[in-house]
């Protein structure tokens, strides 16, 4: 291709690209939710004004962003963004994912060992309260590893191959999980003796966090001495599973399977080291002094869906539960709930976060993560791009109806209500169709869509609840409707 056209396709692919962004964020911002459940739907209508609230200014150097740290650095920080993103896509903030997880993709570098900067702000530089150059800096090792996949499950939300195709990201995927790995001691059979500060600066400060916190090796920042987290081992799983489903998505099958292999070693040395069976719970760190202990962690077991055995994920549930964390954990709980059949807590959690009488809930995740609850959560919408389809299941714990509105997922922009937990409608009002997996918790033999009979299909989910489930084409402007008796 000659340096015109080349120029000319570069052109038309931006003006397509920016198009989508405002189209769909003209939409989004315009998002409601409406429920009989109207603690749920004020919880919901403040977490969306808040969440907003944290937009950047559109002549901020950095470009598009939100606010997604401590909110008087105007920055914006990789675990937050990887945890807000989904939130974010769902109220149009699009441009401003779009932004920051490119930036935090472009700027790891060999001479950080593979880290990025773990904070940016609105200047568009690391964050000074993180970092002084690349030999000194604080950097929480779980991060590449959410960002991966944070931009996995963007583009199963939009259908947005760049966040898996694009350079930038693919060289980023590539250091993620080879070089960095090696550069931290972070093989699976190393996790608990791996050195305490592999790539410390010299002369090494203990007293200077810069030097000390240099590959934190947990998002748990209060222990001292900590060789290990387990919420590490759990981002190490789903990070490197997260890229054995990208070259999955790109037909390279020995590839995936070699990284699914990869990162079920993760999974098991968390099961065989890390289960305290005299407490019953997870340990949560392993110290330098070779002792396992427990703090914060406990979280990202679940974040990250690095557990698999039922009674352990239910002990798991119950000690969260039976605490109160900093907001910041706890804003992660609502979605974590309801994906755990927990429907009831996750309701209390939200109302919880959203309650003006809640320290900190003006912390950003807390909005966001209200949203991603309540719209992934209890209304169950699920999109996946590998099919170009919507999964959509109710959560609800009573009679209640809800409903959202100018939704965009998949480069389009659906209205899904829940009139009950056997009846359900989507309305596609944009312009690309999508196949709708309509599911119902239950063993029904029959569904009814748009009052025609059809046969379902089932499963059993991981909390071993039957699902019944239909799928159907639904084609821009049409609404469908489907019930179960």
């Amino acid at each position: 291709m000659n340096t015109m056209a080349s120029l000319a396709c570069r052109l038309s692919t931006t003006v397509v690209m920016l198009c989508m962004f405002l189209t769909s964020a003209a939409f989004a911002q315009d998002v409601k939710f409406t429920s009989s459940d109207k603690k749920i739907e004020q919880a919901f209508d403040w977490a969306k004004s808040m969440a907003l609230h944290y937009k950047g200014h559109p002549a901020d150097p950095v470009g598009p962003w939100y606010e997604s740290a401590l909110p008087p650095r105007d920055a914006f920080c990789m675990r937050d963004v990887s945890h807000q993103s989904i939130g974010a896509e769902i109220l149009g903030l699009q441009r401003e994912n779009h932004n920051m997880l490119t930036l935090f993709a472009r700027n790891i570098s060999a001479s950080k060992n593979w880290c990025s900067y773990w904070e940016m702000n609105k200047s568009g530089k690391p964050a000074p309260e993180d970092y002084r150059n690349d030999r000194e800096f604080w950097y929480n090792l779980p991060a590449n590893f959410d960002v991966l996949y944070a931009s996995w499950r963007l583009y199963l939300w939009t259908g947005d191959k760049y966040y898996i195709n694009d350079p930038t990201f693919v060289h980023f995927q590539e250091k993620t999980v080879k070089d960095y790995i090696d550069a931290w001691v972070l093989a699976a059979d190393s996790m608990l003796n791996r050195p305490a500060h592999p790539n410390a600066p010299v002369p090494f400060n203990e007293s200077d966090a810069f030097h000390r916190c240099r590959g934190l090796p947990s998002y748990s920042e209060g222990v001292p001495n900590l060789k290990t987290g387990a919420d590490l081992v759990a981002a190490l799983y789903r990070g490197l599973l997260t890229y054995s489903a990208i070259q999955a998505s790109k037909g390279k099958q020995a590839e995936a399977l070699k990284y699914a292999a990869k990162a079920e070693k993760y999974r098991q040395q968390l099961e065989a080291d890390w289960w305290d069976a005299k407490e019953n719970l997870y340990f949560t760190y392993y110290s330098n002094d070779h002792h396992f202990g427990r703090d914060e962690g406990e979280t990202f077991l679940l974040w990250f869906d690095a557990l698999k055995d039922s009674t352990r994920i239910k002990q798991t549930l119950g000690h969260l539960s039976s605490k109160t964390w900093n907001v910041e954990n706890t804003s992660y709980l609502p979605l974590i709930f309801y994906n755990n059949s927990s429907w009831q807590k996750a309701r209390d959690y939200i109302l919880y976060l959203s309650d003006k009488n809640t320290e900190r809930r003006e912390y950003p995740e807390v909005s966001f993560g209200v949203v991603e609850g309540v719209v992934q959560g209890l209304m169950g919408i699920t999109p996946d791009a590998r099919s170009e389809s919507v999964s959509t299941i109710y959560k609800t714990i009573d009679n209640s109806n809800a409903t959202i509105t100018n939704l965009p997922l998949l480069g389009t922009v659906v209205n899904v209500s829940h009139q009950n937990a056997q009846q359900s409608s989507l309305t596609n009002t944009g312009k690309r169709q999508l196949k709708w997996k309509a599911m119902f918790y239950g063993n029904y033999k029959h569904a009814f869509v748009n009052e025609r009979q059809m046969p379902v299909k089932q499963f059993t989910d991981g909390s071993g609840k039957r699902i019944s489930f239909v799928e159907v084409v639904v084609k821009p402007g049409q609404q469908v409707k489907v019930s179960v008796k």
